[in-house]
């Protein structure tokens, strides 16, 4: 949401990239927590949420990057440039990471 705040970027940044990042993160960030949630209650969808949230957030970030290098402009992102450089490099890792867990998880067991 911090790209919605005026002062906290250069520059305002394109509303066409700012609402997309604000509120797919929004949403990226409320989805663990519902995956959380249904792993510690064994909730029979469980697996399912934590695709949906991996699968999401994963499109999300994607669908930032992309917008971000079609409509910021390069020093305009302040005092948010550690985002796009140490966050979401971080986070496409760890959601890598998640899909391998529920790739091994669906895979038949060797003996």
């Amino acid at each position: 949401m911090a790209f919605l705040i005026h002062g906290v970027t250069a520059e305002p940044l394109d509303a066409r990239f700012a609402n997309s990042a604000a509120y797919g993160d929004l949403l990226a960030s409320l989805l663990p927590f519902l995956a959380v949630a249904g792993l510690r209650g064994n909730w029979t969808i469980a697996t399912t949420l934590v695709w949906v949230f991996n699968l999401l957030g994963s499109l999300d970030l994607m669908n930032a990057l992309a917008q971000g290098v079609q409509f910021v402009l390069n020093g305009h992102s302040g005092a948010m440039y550690f985002i796009p450089t140490i966050i979401v490099p971080t986070l496409l890792v760890s959601h890598d990471f998640i899909f391998l867990l529920l790739i091994g998880r669906q895979s038949p067991e060797r003996d």
